[in-house]
């Protein structure tokens, strides 16, 4: 195992792995803080940067940060890596990768084409020496498309997970804020639900609810219902109409065992999904969750930093070829993230690292109640990931979701969002709002009052 060092002021300031340089040169937060990560000093923190840039980037092929032999997300990245993809790169080093990035030969075709060959943990190193700005500038360039009924990812465009939750799975409140949602342009990434138990009978209540819904509408979306990735398999196996399977994942074994999963169970639910054939515009049947600080609570992160091992998790998702992965940043609370701050700048590298890896990266942009954090900065975040290139966001009714308890962007935020930056829906999400007439000659959503559309007798039937 290396040691790393770098001199300032006439100080040396000693690393004495690869995973602790990389923690010690991530910006500070709570969560590395926490587990006893973070540099103890500013100065510090400037050391391991400056020794960072240093790095080759092949090294992290060579050093692991979590031995092969003790964890299977390691020997994915290991075994999958593309030798032939990386080539452009393999002689830089962390520096210089990040001056490559940002100079005009990095463009979305050679960025595609790279992503196969990176590493979460080069991805991640090169993160830590970026700003915010940088971090936009670059994720910005990369396009990553995918589609089952929508396609999700094409330039100039922005799509939304509706998410309409409700603390009993009660149709009637599902209805009012699904029909909140599509009336103001929602739920072309996702209709996704929450259920407030994984229990198999709610969750194919769910499921026939929305695929009724779809249905009836002839909407050109797809929808999932949050449960457990083993409760999809039974289901699919009964028949039930599952669109997407999800899973919140993470970047190391046992953090994920502490989910319930391992990737073997995840390559019988890829299967099985991409067997039934549901997607009409493309096959991209897989929805994965992330967060930082996830691997920290279930004491599964082996040492490396919250961010590094978030970035790992990219990995397990890239294997499955999903429709949709996004970071819940500010879902997991202030042990982890402790403000604003540090909720943006976690939100602008799972986004950076998402997208560089190749995944069509979306974002909850969130905080809980407890954090010092508010409204303003889900506008600043939701902001700053839209000129970013993020491919989808979460809205849910008012900002609030009352089953979840923690406020998120708003089906308003999005069409702030699309305004402000010239951004449109799905194209063939698009097209429905056209042709029911949800869209003026200008693009943008009608005022809808009353009962004065079609759409509305969705609360009334389910409802009933």
């Amino acid at each position: 195992m290396s040691t790393y060092t770098a001199t300032l002021g006439g100080r040396t300031h000693s690393f004495p792995s690869l995973a602790a340089l990389l923690a010690a040169a991530s910006p500070e937060r709570s969560g590395d803080r926490l587990a006893g990560l973070a540099a103890d000093s500013a100065e510090a923190r400037v050391a391991a940067r400056w020794a960072l840039a240093e790095v080759p980037l092949a090294r992290f092929l060579a050093e692991p940060l979590i031995p092969y032999e003790d964890d299977d997300v390691t020997r994915l990245i290991v075994d999958t890596h593309d030798a032939r993809a990386f080539a452009p790169v393999a002689g830089l080093c962390v520096g210089e990768f990040r001056e490559w990035l940002l100079s005009d030969a990095a463009d979305a075709g050679s960025l595609a084409a790279l992503a196969p060959g990176l590493t979460p943990e080069m991805v991640a190193a090169v993160s830590k020496l970026m700003g915010n700005a940088d971090l936009v500038a670059v994720a910005r360039k990369a396009r990553v498309v995918t589609a089952f009924r929508s396609t999700i990812g094409l330039p100039g465009r922005l799509a939304t997970r509706l998410q309409p939750n409700h603390p009993t799975d009660d149709p009637a409140g599902v209805a009012a804020a699904l029909l909140d949602g599509l009336l103001l342009g929602s739920g072309d990434a996702v209709i996704g639900i929450n259920p407030a138990t994984d229990s198999p009978k709610a969750v194919r209540d769910l499921l026939e609810l929305l695929d009724g819904v779809i249905r009836c509408y002839a909407i050109p979306t797809q929808s999932c219902v949050l449960c457990h990735v083993t409760t999809s398999i039974d289901l699919m196996e009964r028949g039930a109409p599952v669109d997407l399977v999800f899973q919140s994942i993470a970047g190391t074994q046992a953090a994920n065992a502490s989910f319930g999963v391992t990737l073997g169970l995840l390559d019988e639910a890829y299967e099985a999904a991409r067997g039934l054939g549901r997607g009409t515009a493309g096959q991209n049947a897989l929805y994965f969750e992330t967060g930082q600080g996830s691997a920290l609570s279930a004491n599964a992160h082996h040492g490396v930093d919250q961010q590094t091992v978030e970035a790992r998790a990219y990995a397990v998702a890239r294997r499955y070829d999903p429709l949709l992965v996004n970071t819940v940043v500010g879902f997991i609370g202030p042990e982890y993230l402790y403000d604003g701050r540090q909720i943006l700048r976690a939100a602008l590298e799972d986004h950076f690292c998402g997208k560089l890896l190749g995944l069509p990266m979306g974002l909850d942009i969130c905080y809980t109640n407890h954090a010092d954090a508010d409204d303003d900065d889900i506008a600043t975040m939701l902001t700053m990931l839209g000129v970013a290139g993020a491919s989808f966001v979460i809205c849910t009714p008012g900002g609030d979701d009352i089953m979840l308890n923690y406020q998120s962007a708003s089906y308003h935020d999005a069409l702030y969002l699309r305004e402000v930056l010239g951004l449109r829906p799905a194209p063939e999400f698009e097209d429905w709002l056209s042709r029911i007439g949800l869209l003026d000659e200008a693009g943008a959503i009608r005022d809808m009052t009353g009962t004065a559309h079609p759409l509305t007798a969705i609360g009334r039937e389910l409802a009933a």
